[in-house]
């Protein structure tokens, strides 16, 4: 019959052993740690016209065409709001259409034409659309409104092609746009100052100007 004594020695060694054996099974094994090597990213050429020039990147397959812009090309105006398609500040207009670069991979616009804010117009030389925004404060921050512009400029480019909006239908040929309509088809940009009104005055006044 055991004493007390050797009762609890024999306790203490397996609470011991027990320790060791959990930290030696956690432990990677020492030969995948030294054969093992960092995961290395896919990356791929791609070449697009950007404001009227030719851009040429090797980058990584998962940059997103708003990250290829800001990090790869400095151009810093379109701006990463949410990140998930929700707000608008990333658009640009690619081959007339406007999209959130935010959700497209840069690789998928190999031979792309591509617009964002800075090819709108220079200082010196605004385009109408930014011009109208200057002249009815069409912004307090700032940061919504290159996507703001961008947008802006593809909305009268949809109305004047007739392409239909998803809520209000096709527009009759020759008709005059309504404030309505071109809420619905910025509803897609969120201002959070909601300069909204002067947003919509900018507008109205460069599609004025069209009709």
């Amino acid at each position: 019959m055991h004493n007390p004594v050797d009762l609890e020695i024999s306790r203490r060694d397996l609470l011991v052993a027990t320790a060791a054996s959990v930290a030696i099974t956690a432990a990677p094994p020492m030969a995948n740690a030294q054969t093992s090597e960092p995961e290395t990213p896919f990356s791929s050429k791609v070449s697009f016209t950007v404001n009227g020039e030719v851009r040429d990147l090797d980058i990584d397959t998962r940059t997103s065409l708003l990250d290829a812009l800001r990090e790869h090309l400095h151009l810093t105006g379109t701006k990463k709001g949410c990140d998930h398609g929700q707000c608008g500040a990333c658009t640009v207009i690619v081959d007339g259409r406007r999209i959130n670069s935010c959700l497209t991979l840069a690789v998928m616009h190999e031979g792309d034409t591509i617009t964002t804010i800075e090819g709108l117009g220079k200082p010196g030389n605004l385009h109408p659309m930014q011009a109208a925004f200057v002249k009815h404060d069409g912004f307090q921050c700032g940061y919504c409104t290159p996507g703001q512009i961008c947008s802006a400029v593809a909305v009268l480019e949809e109305i004047n092609a007739n392409v239909p909006s998803h809520v209000t239908g096709d527009l009759t040929a020759g008709a005059t746009v309504t404030a309505d309509e071109i809420r619905e088809r910025m509803s897609g940009n969120i201002c959070r100052c909601g300069a909204y009104s002067n947003i919509l005055d900018a507008i109205s006044e460069v599609a004025g100007r069209q009709a």
